[in-house]
């Protein structure tokens, strides 16, 4: 029926352009934008459909979430927009519209993610919530590209020529550690108006570069990688091991004085906290006001991790210990497919992992949410799917999962995520 009205021919010249267009895209920007606008389809898709068929469940929503309902539809109408706020979401957004010459109160929250959707609500009609979304889907592009390089250098033994490894080769590995990490089970976060994907945009770009030998570069992306999140001014510990695996871990005086005329520029990492504490300080007269917010808000106290494990497998709820499992998963995970050389990825996990839970009980509602910091399990994921039909089971149960935990997500029954 087609060929009857030529209809296939009109349509040759358009994928033509279509590929010569496609052609011109500098690589893996092609693959980068495809990923990012083919995930954002299928996720707003389903959201919208999940959301519609909730709508005919009686008591929808439960009473201690009509009001989120409001503020989403507050946001826009369109529900394809709105699904993703939630929670911290709007917490972020005050951060956004406060006036810095008036006193401040809220310390709970570092400041780069909601201080970067400033310069754009402007252009935006002044929604700061439409800024702030706007930041995550910019970080989430950048995260793809980040994890494209760094997954191809890890996967494929090195740069591109390294090992006898082709250029080909790091860009097929790349890839599939890109897929594995969007199909992590909350992934779908990264598409939110919350600081995931900032974080480990920070994160990823942190490692590029520190691979790439290039410190100064890393430095200065460590420094907002601490103003993004707390436990960001800790990943200087794996940069580091990053510096000294390069040096085969010599501790002579000679590489000492290297590790320190080279890499200098980590200073920069704990001082992106520093900065955020003088801010405290500045407004407050409390250098340690955030901790202060955050234990008489959430009732967050330092913790033995270990203990807080412990806590939620043996004497939480059901869902409590699910969430502590997921966590134990993660770092066994992590610590059976690392190998010796990506030590400094190994040291990541268990920070990203450990800190959070120090945070003490109140951490489980947001456990899942905290764990997709950890990228070297798709680091890990990507290494054992190299076997085409492990790699498909794997992609199919991890989307089948993560589609679940995402209409979890969005209905916020349970809430078992965030």
């Amino acid at each position: 029926m087609a060929d009857r009205f030529g209809l296939r021919d009109r349509l040759r010249p358009v994928g033509r352009w279509t590929s010569r267009v496609a052609g011109r895209v500098p690589a893996p920007w092609g693959f980068v934008l495809a990923v990012f606008v083919g995930s954002k389809v299928v996720l707003s898709l389903v959201g919208v459909i999940a959301l519609s068929a909730w709508d005919n469940v009686p008591g929808a929503p439960p009473a201690d979430e009509t009001m989120m309902r409001t503020q989403q539809h507050a946001i826009s109408p369109h529900r394809w927009i709105s699904l993703w706020f939630a929670w911290d979401s709007f917490l972020y957004d005050g951060l956004a519209r406060k006036p810095l010459d008036q006193p401040w109160r809220d310390f709970g929250f570092p400041l780069l993610y909601p201080f970067l959707a400033r310069p754009f609500a402007p252009l935006l009609g002044g929604h700061t919530t439409w800024a702030l979304l706007l930041v995550s889907n910019i970080a989430l592009v950048l995260l793809l590209y980040y994890a494209h390089q760094l997954g191809g250098r890890l996967l494929s033994g090195g740069a591109p020529g390294a090992g006898g490894e082709s250029i080909g080769d790091n860009a097929v590995a790349g890839r599939r550690f890109t897929r594995y990490l969007l199909l992590l089970p909350t992934a779908f976060l990264f598409q939110a108006a919350l600081t995931e994907s900032l974080f480990l945009c920070l994160a990823l770009a942190a490692f590029w570069y520190a691979e790439q030998r290039r410190w100064l570069l890393v430095g200065i992306v460590g420094y907002f990688l601490a103003l993004s999140r707390s436990v960001g001014f800790l990943v200087v510990v794996p940069l580091a091991l990053v510096l000294m695996r390069q040096h085969n871990y010599r501790v002579d005086p000679r590489t000492l004085w290297r590790y320190l005329r080279v890499g200098g520029p980590l200073v920069l990492v704990p001082a992106g906290w520093l900065t955020f504490m003088a801010f405290c300080r500045w407004q407050s007269g409390d250098w340690y006001a955030y901790k202060h917010a955050q234990e008489k808000g959430w009732g967050i106290t330092v913790q033995n991790p270990f203990g807080v494990i412990v806590r939620g497998l043996t004497g939480g709820t059901t869902a409590d210990a699910v969430r502590v499992w997921c966590a134990v998963a993660v770092l066994v995970i992590v610590l059976v497919g690392l190998r010796w050389a990506e030590l400094p990825y190994l040291v990541y996990t268990v920070i990203v992992v450990l800190v959070p839970l120090s945070m003490g009980p109140p951490v489980y509602k947001s456990l899942l949410r905290y764990l997709l910091a950890a990228f070297p399990v798709a680091l890990v994921l990507a290494r054992w799917a190299r076997r085409a039909t492990l790699d498909t089971w794997l992609t199919a149960g991890l989307a089948l999962l993560q589609g679940v935990l995402f209409v979890v997500w969005l209905t916020y029954w349970t809430h078992f995520i965030i």
